[in-house]
């Protein structure tokens, strides 16, 4: 069975951090494109950040780039999401998702929610004092 399971959600303060782990089972993250998204109330799923299998090249929303960082640990089949220096508007569900179709690219054509086939359940971010 296929399955991602989010977690490292939670209350943080503007300003702080918080590191979000995506596990999986089920198959091998490093052969797929790996995605993080978000939603917050009455808007669309947006893509945060994405990571190539094909060359590891990642892909930053305008939003984030140079707070977030996502990483894998194939080892471990565990895609992060570092995020630092948090803001209230980074306040959303957060999931992550796997994209099993090729190509595995990460840009920002590609890193896109209509592209990922497999979703986890998503974790909770607060940013709020």
């Amino acid at each position: 069975q296929l399955q991602l399971v989010e977690s490292g959600g939670g209350l943080v303060q503007p300003g702080g951090s918080l590191r979000l782990s995506c596990a999986a089972s089920g198959f091998t993250l490093d052969y797929y494109a790996i995605g993080w998204f978000r939603q917050a109330p009455g808007k669309e799923r947006e893509g945060v950040s994405c990571i190539s299998s094909s060359d590891g090249s990642t892909y930053y929303a305008d939003s984030v780039k140079g707070r977030f960082t996502i990483s894998r640990d194939n080892a471990k089949n565990t895609v992060y999401l570092q995020m630092n220096s948090l803001k209230p508007e980074d306040t959303a569900v957060y999931y992550c998702a796997v994209k099993t179709s090729p190509p595995y690219y990460s840009g920002s054509y590609y890193c896109r929610a209509a592209r990922y086939d497999y979703w986890g359940q998503g974790t909770q971010v607060t940013v709020s004092s």
